[in-house]
């Protein structure tokens, strides 16, 4: 039988897979971050809104599965983080029922506030979006401002566990720059993917040619982003618990010693490395080449697991708390029962045919490239 520790692992791993799904699906809201850049008349506009326009609702369905299995594998997070820091995730929220709103509704009869106003609102999820959610996944690793007491649940007239420790309730995350820095890489690395996917669903070369110039420029600014970032992430102290005791401490360098712990998953990070820079590489030289979203897509997935996992695997607290160090959160002790996490590690099985049929539907919906005939012929968005 597995132990209740293999099990916190093992929804750790999952958490962990859906976060990196995440970051790789937000490849739509960077490529509705170039609306105005990759379009330039109405109908190439039209082209990059209907391509995005076939796969926002995968993107939104794992933003909600993502928090949905944090809610029922790891509660004490969602309290602490959903709840405290509920400014910084209804903004995030926010910004996807304006993207949802926008395909809907702007290229409706009487839409009195004109096509280009919901592209805009596009465009501001496709900046805001990746952005906040850059800087909440960053808080994993610098820390947020929260104190956490179980005592509370049993006495006393307001039996609340978590409270924040100051009025901005997470947005004081964006004050600080390190988290600035991830959510500003995640920002060029969607940007960097929606180019990429633009070009090999949107058969226009005009727009292609663009999108290949753009995931250049895009690319370049994640790389020196997401690395200054990286070096500063294992070089610095980080929080490390006693599995005996429960104590969490400053551990030096604790990032880097997880990934030489863990030697495979450093093996893993450079996989994705050399899969995401053989697709900006190759799209690079070869001007015939369009699939590079699939080793870019799958390197960005490898890397982002690799740094959701050495953030909770190995005795690390992956949610910080700045204000009470013993009130930083660890798959230890802030999971669900054992009893809950058993009973839907048996639905979790049933991942592999959910994750086969999104591969299904995707490939039936690309199996016809966007065209200017199609968008004047057949409008969808």
């Amino acid at each position: 039988m597995f132990t209740y520790s293999f099990l916190q692992h093992y929804w750790w791993f999952l958490i962990s897979l859906l976060g990196a799904l995440l970051v790789f699906l937000m490849f739509v809201q960077g490529a509705n971050s170039l609306i105005f850049q990759l379009g330039k008349t109405p109908d190439e506009r039209r082209m990059v809104v209907n391509s995005t326009g076939r796969k926002w609702e995968i993107t939104f369905t794992t933003l909600v599965t993502f928090g949905g299995a944090f809610f029922a594998s790891f509660p004490l997070f969602y309290s602490t983080s959903f709840g405290g820091a509920y400014w910084l995730w209804m903004i995030i929220l926010f910004s996807f029922v304006l993207q949802a709103v926008s395909y809907e509704f702007q290229n409706k009869l009487g839409n009195f506030l004109g096509v280009k106003t919901f592209q805009w609102l596009l465009l501001i999820n496709g900046i805001l979006g990746p952005l906040l959610l850059g800087g909440a996944v960053a808080t994993f690793f610098n820390g947020s401002n929260f104190v956490v007491d179980k005592n509370n649940i049993v006495g006393g007239m307001n039996p609340v566990i978590s409270t924040w420790a100051n009025g901005s309730h997470g947005l004081d995350a964006l004050l600080d720059v390190w988290n600035l820095y991830l959510g500003l890489a995640v920002v060029f690395l969607a940007r960097a993917l929606g180019s990429f996917y633009i070009m090999n669903n949107v058969a226009d070369q005009v727009i292609r040619t663009r999108a290949r110039e753009k995931m250049l420029i895009n690319v370049a600014g994640f790389l020196v982003l997401f690395l200054i970032f990286l070096g500063r992430t294992l070089w610095k102290d980080g929080f490390a618990y006693d599995p005996v005791t429960g104590i969490i401490s400053m551990e030096p360098m604790k990032y880097l010693r997880n990934l030489l712990d863990m030697w495979y998953l450093a093996a893993v990070l450079l996989i994705g490395v050399v899969l995401l820079l053989y697709a900006v590489i190759r799209t690079a030289m070869d001007k015939l080449y369009m699939k590079g979203i699939w080793p870019a897509g799958i390197g960005v997935v490898l890397v982002v697991l690799v740094l959701f996992l050495i953030a909770g695997w190995n005795n690390t607290a992956y949610y910080p708390s700045n204000v009470d160090i013993q009130s930083s959160l660890t798959i230890a002790n802030s999971c669900s029962s054992e009893f809950t996490l058993r009973t839907m590690s048996v639905v979790s099985l049933f991942i592999p045919f959910v994750l086969a049929y999104i591969v299904y539907v995707w490939h039936a919906m690309d199996r016809e490239k966007i065209t200017k005939e199609e968008i004047t012929e057949d409008d969808i968005y």
